[in-house]
């Protein structure tokens, strides 16, 4: 992240996500506060549990310790971003004493924090406890996409439970997008990775929340669109997955992100990118909809009016 914001300006970045449970809280949130002053304001905070087993195998944690760790390391984390008052923690993994940030945060009051939630209420229940946004990765999943109204449901009530405000506008519902101009040319560009893609999560990753089905190129494609998963096709495919997600959300939420994936190379990749900022993007953040309704007026009366300003263009002619 220093490294990209060395070369940009705008744009904002963030981590997604860190593990919490892998990390001790207090560097956690050291970091995070010198890349917010490096960046003047543009970090961006994302914290998961560690969904990986092979990772925290390696550490000597097991899958049934990193949610609880989570909410242990999200309150601490917290408290030192928001509060100049010490930290004193202990548990099995982390002994925290009078623990305190060296440096404040460059921003204020804070820059953007969000906790992921997948299947399990866990990272809802912990966003609304914190005031933080949800971050929905694997939203397209079925599993995911099942809990997206009840994951929100479940934040507002810990928010009114806490004294914190539900803000859907924080809500980042995370899925999967592949697009050209045309839908067999997209089908074409994905035969590159998918099949290398699906292979990692059907025999290397131990994660079920992203099982995916299918043992050929045709197989994974079907798969992907069928499901729900994600889209490979048009701009229309695009737009329409999130328009779902919209409908599923009860109510809306604040951005969709793009998983980056290797389904396509580097050129077809990238094309992508530009087709769905260009074509997806502004329908979903208003831009385009001014636009489109000041043409449609102009369309209705273009008759009547352009008979009229051939008849007065007559009638000067005469004069």
């Amino acid at each position: 992240i220093a490294a990209a914001a060395e070369r940009t300006r705008h744009i904002k970045l963030g981590t997604g996500v860190i593990s919490v449970s892998y990390h001790n809280p207090l560097w956690v949130a050291e970091r995070i506060v010198l890349l917010d002053h490096l960046t003047q304001g543009r970090a961006m905070l994302g914290l998961g549990p560690g969904s990986l087993p092979t990772d925290g195998i390696m550490i000597g944690l097991q899958q049934s310790q990193t949610r609880g760790l989570l909410e242990d390391g999200m309150g601490i984390i917290t408290k030192l971003l928001t509060s100049d008052e010490p930290v004193t923690f202990k548990n099995d993994r982390w002994d925290l004493r009078e623990a305190r940030l060296h440096l404040r945060p460059y921003s204020n009051p804070l820059f953007d924090v969000a906790v992921a939630a997948v299947a399990s209420p866990t990272g809802a229940k912990l966003a609304g406890r914190h005031g933080a946004g949800m971050l929905s990765v694997g939203a397209t999943t079925a599993a995911g996409f099942d809990a997206l109204a009840l994951h929100w449901d479940v934040l507002t009530t810990e928010a009114k439970a806490h004294g914190k405000t539900a803000d859907r506008s924080k809500w980042r519902l995370v899925g999967l997008c592949h697009i050209a101009e045309t839908k067999e040319q997209a089908y074409r560009d994905v035969e590159y990775g998918i099949e290398h893609w699906f292979r990692y999560f059907q025999q290397v990753a131990a994660f079920p929340q992203m099982a995916v089905a299918g043992n050929s190129v045709s197989e994974m494609i079907e798969f992907i669109n069928g499901s729900g998963l994600g889209a490979i096709g048009t701009a229309d495919a695009c737009a329409a997955q999130i328009e779902r997600l919209w409908q599923q959300s009860n109510g809306g939420f604040g951005a969709y992100l793009l998983l980056a994936h290797n389904w396509a190379n580097r050129a077809a990749t990238q094309r992508s990118y530009e087709l769905i900022a260009r074509e997806v993007m502004p329908q979903f953040q208003g831009h385009a909809q001014a636009t489109l309704d000041a043409a449609r007026r102009a369309k209705d009366v273009r008759e009547n009016l352009a008979a009229a300003q051939a008849q007065a263009v007559e009638d000067a002619r005469a004069r």
